[in-house]
This record gives C-alpha cells, structure tokens and sequence, in this order.
C-alpha cells in the first residue's frame, strides 16, 4: 500500500537530488575551465591567469548538499504531492536553487574561499536545476503513466455526503493522473446504493468502525454537511485511533478562502475569514518594487508606440489624447485611471452609466484598433509609478458599478483589499469586457487568496502571449 511505501520513496527522492547536486557540480568543473573556452572565447581565461584545481573545488561538496537538502526540505519538496501540479513543483524547485545559489556564496564567504569563478557559481547553478526539473519532468511523467493504468493508487473512504463531496469526487475523477482510487461513501443523508459519478453511498456513518478494521485505507477523507458537525468529533476519534492519515474538507468554502491562515491562540486554532498574502509588509515592499521597475522597463518598450498613438489621436478627432476616468482602488479610495482616448468626446453625464457594446458608434477608428490590442491601456504604466495600479492585479471598476455589484455579488469587495492592476488572473482566463462579471470576481479572489510574485510573473507572461487581443473589446 501507499502509506508503507512513501518513507522510503521520500528517502530515495532526497538521495537521488543529493546525487543530481553531485553530478551537477563535478560537471561545472570542465564545462567551465575546460569545454566552454574551447567553443567560445568569451569563456578563456585572461593571459596568465590561473584557477583552482579539481581537488580544491570539490572539497565544498561536503558542505553543499546538505545546504541545498536543507532548503528543498523547508520548502516541502519532499512532502506527498500527489495533487501537486508540475508547474507548482517547479516553481518551487526554482526557489529552492535561487537560495542555494544564496547559500552557496554565503559558503564561500564563510570558509574564506578565494578565486572561485563566477562563471563556475552560474553554470552549476544552471545544470542542477535542469538536472533537477529533469528528474521531476520524467518522475511526473512516469507516474502519471502508471497511475492512468490502475498502479500505486491511494485508496480512499470518504464519510459524509455533502456539495464538499460532491466536489472532492468531481475533482479525483478529472485527473486519474493523482492515483485516488475511491472505495466508497458512509452517509447518514443518502440512502445505500445511491452514486455519484460512479462512487456508491455504502452504509451510514455508524458503520465506519467496521469498514476500517476490515478494509486497508490509506485515507479518509471527511466531508461533513455542516448541519452534521456534532459528529465530527466521534469520526476524528474513530479514525485517530486507526491510525490512517485523515482529511476534513470544510464544508463552509464560500465563506472562506482557499488558503486560510490559522492562527495559534496558546493552543486555540483561530481561522481567519480571508487570507490575503498582500497585507503582508514584505510581500507588499517586494511588489511595489517589481510595479516600479517593470513599469519603467515597459515605458521604455513602449515609448514610440505611445507616441505614435498620440500623435494619431490628434490628428484623427478633437478632445484629448488622454482620457481619465474616475475608479476604485485599495481600501476603496477614488483615483483618476489614464488611458489613451477611443471615443469621441460626448456628455460626461451621458457617457458614465454606459457600457460601450459591440460596433459602438461612439469609437474612433483608432480607437477600435487601440481598445483590440489592449494599446489604450498603455497610459496606466503611469498610474502603476504613481501608486495607484499595479502591473498585476484585479482590473478597478467605476464607482457607480462598485455600489452596484456590491449588493449583488457576494464578496465582490474583497477585491478592493489590494491594489487594483493594469492585467489579471480574470483577464488572462478570458473575463474582459462584457463578460460574467460572477466569474470575473471569482478568479480575482483566487489570486488575491493565492498571490506570489511567480503568479505574477506568471500572469505577465500569459498577457503578452495571450493577453493584448481582446476579442471582448468593443
């Protein structure tokens, strides 16, 4: 079974990245001093400059691998990661190197090392992630492989019949790839015999002693209506005392976040509502320092374009090249958002009730273009140096908007707890424009639940390959 399994492929995951690191660093070694200034001089040393011996470089191994094991390990790349997606995997292999590299200069530093390459720092470091996301490429691959066929499945018993369950079971049979083999279901609400994509009610709950002691779980999951928690505590005890690792899925999802964070009270778990890593200081400092540099790295992109547009602008209708528009920001506050003018100038008051719709006689011929390339939006670079925007984020709406989905769309306000952005998880999955507004809110709350600076990089880079066309402009 899984459960007697894991240990040992955890301690042979951890060998085979301390042999990969190895393997990594002894072939920097030729790469750097031998191979690479053959094929590219750029690499050669200068006349009569020497470098360390093998011997001497090999020396810090000892010291290296558990570094690096250390870092892997605290950032849980050797926990179960079953549901994990590749990406998520390698994103995290990619932290884990960037410290490494950290810490590997701080062991330079430390051990008085002189004369190590830097070229030598950035080919080992180059090689061990690729040998490392190698391994992860193919371990995926295999696994899914064998999973798919009906191996190294994870059996599971899920008690309770809720939406939750409902979900849980949606989700396991969209990606066979996890390996969850579900057994059944125990169920006080449903009658024996009733199924939900192919996973049987077997009996009530009552029963649950009797399903453990004659079957060999590796889960449990817990999926409780919320109208059926007095039975919690009597369902944990049971299953604490089998011993088989056990999951609770709340069944309270719309009135939490994905990602909650749980306070320690001495003792006492305390849930916050909404988890929001943005309200952290040193994640807001790293953002705003990633929208001021990426904003002055994309004015310097798109300077001649902006002035170009500017330029057509004029010269094709009257009324000011840059159109403000009051909106939304953080924590509610009102702010002017730029952009380059698509329409004609009209009535304000008739113009800020309006949503513009498709082949709107109001749009400039420049404009149309401009507003389907996204290339309007270019003026908010200013409002992202001004503190206003964010390169990424949720898109800020007009007030009178604000006030009315505030009253028809649950937790449409927790978008307002961070920065609104020029780009967004909604706009990269398609909601711009006139689209569904429901749907729009709840990817936006996902990445306000579930923000890290490769989300956002991960977003920007989604933008500019599938983000500038937007077949929802008018």
């Amino acid at each position: 079974m899984i459960k007697d399994n894991q240990n040992t492929l955890n301690k042979l995951h951890i060998v085979i990245d301390a042999a990969l690191i190895v393997a990594a660093y002894f072939l920097a070694y030729p790469l750097r001093f031998y191979w690479l200034p053959r094929l590219f001089p750029v690499f050669a040393l200068a006349q009569g400059e020497g470098f360390l011996n093998f011997t001497q470089y090999s020396q810090n191994v000892i010291f290296l691998v558990p570094g690096y094991l250390i870092i892997y390990n605290m950032l849980g790349m050797y926990k179960p990661k079953r549901t994990h997606s590749l990406l998520r995997t390698l994103a995290t292999l990619v932290n884990g190197n960037v410290l490494g590299i950290f810490y590997f200069a701080f062991l330079i530093y430390i051990l008085k090392i002189a004369d190590i390459s830097r070229a030598f720092y950035a080919i080992f470091g180059g090689l061990n992630l690729f040998f490392g996301a190698a391994f992860r490429i193919i371990l995926s691959r295999i696994l899914k492989f064998i999973r798919r066929r009906g191996r190294n499945l994870k059996h599971v018993l899920i008690v309770g019949y809720s939406h939750t369950t409902e979900g849980f079971i949606d989700r396991v049979k969209a990606n066979p790839e996890w390996g969850y083999k579900l057994y059944g279901i125990l169920a006080d609400s449903m009658a024996a015999g009733t199924r939900y994509k192919g996973v049987e009610v077997l009996a009530p709950i009552i029963e649950l002693d009797e399903y453990i002691e004659n079957n060999d779980f590796d889960e449990i999951v817990i999926a409780l209506g919320i109208d059926k928690y007095e039975k919690l505590e009597r369902i944990v005890d049971i299953c604490e005392k089998s011993g088989i690792h056990t999951k609770f899925i709340p069944d309270y999802g719309n009135m939490i976040s994905t990602v909650p964070y749980i306070e320690d009270l001495y003792g006492l778990p305390v849930i916050n509502i909404r988890n929001v890593p943005l309200t952290n200081t040193a994640n807001i400092v790293v953002k705003r320092v990633f929208d001021i540099v990426g904003a002055l790295l994309a004015l310097a992109v798109f300077a001649i374009p902006m002035i170009v547009i500017a330029i057509i602008i004029k010269c094709t209708s009257k009324g000011p090249i840059i159109f403000s528009q009051v909106r939304v920001g953080k924590h509610g506050r009102e702010f002017k958002m730029f952009k380059f003018r698509s329409m004609y100038v009209e009535d304000p008051e008739k113009e800020k009730d309006e949503w513009t719709t498709r082949r709107d006689s109001r749009i400039t011929p420049i404009g149309r273009f401009i507003r389907k390339t996204s290339l309007d939006e270019t003026p908010q670079l200013f409002n992202v140096l001004l503190g206003n925007m964010s390169l990424v984020g949720p898109r800020p709406e007009r007030p009178q908007f604000v006030e009315k989905f505030r009253e028809e769309i649950p937790r449409y306000m927790i978008k307002h707890q961070v920065r609104p952005g020029m780009t967004g998880w909604a706009q990269i999955n398609g909601y711009r424009g006139d689209t569904s507004i429901k749907r729009r809110i709840e990817h936006d709350l996902y990445y306000i639940e579930n923000w890290s600076m490769w989300l956002d990089i991960k977003i920007l880079f989604l933008t500019v390959f599938k983000g500038f066309i937007n077949k929802n402009a008018y």
